[in-house]
């Protein structure tokens, strides 16, 4: 289980970092005027899927709590 929780440790910090990059690519981006649409929309979907993932490991990590 100690392998199961570092390797999610492990994903979740490499999924962390992947969307603070994207963050930063496109926040520059939008700050040049003549940008790509397409690609910029491409970059904040791939950030929202991202957001998820990120949500759903979270979610896998704490443990439930029993009200």
């Amino acid at each position: 289980m100690l392998t199961d929780r570092d390797s999610l440790l492990r994903k979740l910090h490499e999924l962390r970092s992947e969307h603070r990059d994207l963050d930063t690519v496109i926040a520059r981006l939008a700050d040049h005027g003549a940008v790509d649409q397409l690609q910029l929309v491409r970059l904040k979907k791939r950030k929202l899927l991202l957001k998820d993932e990120i949500a759903w490991l979270e979610s896998r990590l704490i443990p439930d709590s029993i009200a």
